[in-house]
């Protein structure tokens, strides 16, 4: 019998190991991904797959594992401009006593649109596809994720107070959901109602989120139960702790992206499961802040979905998810147990788990034909992943972003052998040396 005509597509990568993380734990040794139209279209042993396909683009990519795109769940893109401006300091004291003061004095759609540009250069290179934000002027962060070719979710920020975006808290949902309006058909794109925190927050407010949330099928995206002064300063203004205050206002469900959950109860740790909500786990932030461990065994252990993010570079000090992953698994490891969090379920908390809580599990998180082709190649052929006797522990365990050779998005190569395909490395640090300069003159 001929043999069945090879279908033509666009892009045909080819990797020593493919690693799709559904289901968990798989790993595909000399395994290809075709993709076209932006799609995964097929993934088959390599020889098979050029029996099947001819590509406009071949990549060869014989020493690399191909993973998800990774997916920070929670980040303030623009205070990358802030790394390590005001460091070794407690949050309130971080906050009140430097951070929101320099923000009062910068803040501005130039500063946000700058700061998030370079943040995208740096999670692109370490390879990040897809960032959850939550910061002022929302609209340039759109606009700087769209110039980089990289997936955002565009937290609609709302406090109870006046800052240069906005007067109250009217005037931030109005220009948040009037940029929803404005951007909602960008593929690249999708949104949240982010209220900041429930310190900076009132009841009626809270009340008007949990609507707005309810009729438009947002995700809520809140930092909760961070520290333990937060809890304290709720008791003595609510009576009530910060989740329980939130629940008896209707904002907790499967759309509550709760960031940090550090401080949880048994009884509120159930209660999260419960009601389907996400924790997004941020351990260099909270050790970095002194906010404590999040207690993520026990989390899991109820079935909270739970995503990494690594916070803003200005608490952290960087947007690297390969060492959010570490991080997370050897804490871990030190509060429950050495088989706790093993590297399987790290890769999967900073990949599908993040998708999840963003409601975008259908389309990326994972590699499947059909999902976008959000794809990062790892080249694990160096001196530092050698020997290599498990390429998903290698990955978590000894890999860094530096290993990270390719990044496409929805097929499209944002990163090429280290080099960024649509931002300026050098303008970038041009523009970052402008602001430190206004920042601390």
């Amino acid at each position: 019998m001929p043999e069945t005509p090879a279908h033509s597509i666009e892009t045909l990568i080819e990797a020593r190991w493919v690693i799709p993380v559904e289901p968990s734990g798989t790993l595909l040794t000399d395994h290809s991904v075709a993709v076209d139209g932006g799609r995964i279209v097929a993934i088959l042993p390599t020889e098979e797959a050029r029996r099947h396909f001819v590509a406009q683009r071949y990549h060869r990519l014989t020493d690399h594992a191909l993973i998800p795109g990774l997916i920070n769940l929670h980040t303030h893109a623009a205070m990358t401009l802030l790394r390590g401006y005001a460091d070794d300091l407690p949050l309130m004291e971080w906050l009140k006593g430097h951070i929101w003061p320099t923000e009062n004095r910068h803040i501005s759609p130039d500063f946000v649109r700058d700061g998030t540009r370079i943040a995208c250069a740096e999670m692109l290179r370490g390879g990040t596809t897809c960032f959850n934000d939550m910061y002022f002027f929302p609209e340039a962060v759109a606009e700087a994720a769209l110039g980089a070719g990289m997936r955002a979710a565009i937290g609609l920020i709302v406090i109870d107070f006046p800052t240069a975006y906005a007067g109250d808290s009217d005037d931030y949902l109005n220009k948040g959901f009037a940029l929803r309006d404005r951007l909602r058909d960008e593929p690249l794109l999708c949104f949240t109602l982010a209220p900041h925190a429930p310190y900076t927050v009132g009841d009626k407010t809270f009340g008007k989120i949990a609507t707005f949330a309810s009729q438009l099928d947002l995700p809520i995206h809140v930092h909760l139960h961070e520290t333990e002064d937060e809890i304290r300063q709720s008791l003595a203004q609510h009576n009530l702790r910060p989740l329980a205050r939130l629940h008896n206002l209707g904002l907790l469900g499967p759309g509550l992206i709760a960031v940090h959950g550090v401080h949880l109860t048994p009884d509120e740790q159930a209660l999260l499961a419960e009601q389907g909500c996400h924790v997004a786990h941020c351990p260099a932030s909270n050790l970095k802040l002194a906010s404590g461990f999040a207690p993520v065994v026990a989390l899991a252990g109820q079935g909270v979905n739970i995503g990494i993010g690594t916070d803003g570079a200005a608490s952290n000090n960087k947007l690297d998810m390969f060492s959010e992953m570490r991080l997370a698994a050897l804490l871990a490891k030190g509060v429950a147990n050495a088989a706790a969090l093993p590297a399987h379920a790290a890769l999967q908390m900073a990949t599908l788990n993040g998708a999840r809580a963003l409601g975008l599990d259908d389309s990326i998180g994972s590699l499947a034909p059909g999902k976008l082709a959000d794809i990062v190649a790892v080249d694990l052929s160096g001196i530092e992943t050698q020997p290599c006797f498990d390429p998903i522990s290698t990955l978590v365990y000894a890999a860094g972003r530096e290993q990270v050779s390719h990044v496409w998005v929805g097929g499209e190569l944002r990163l090429d052998s280290r080099q960024l395909t649509r931002l300026d490395e050098r303008e970038l640090k041009l523009t970052a040396n402008v602001w430190q300069s206004r920042i601390t003159h």
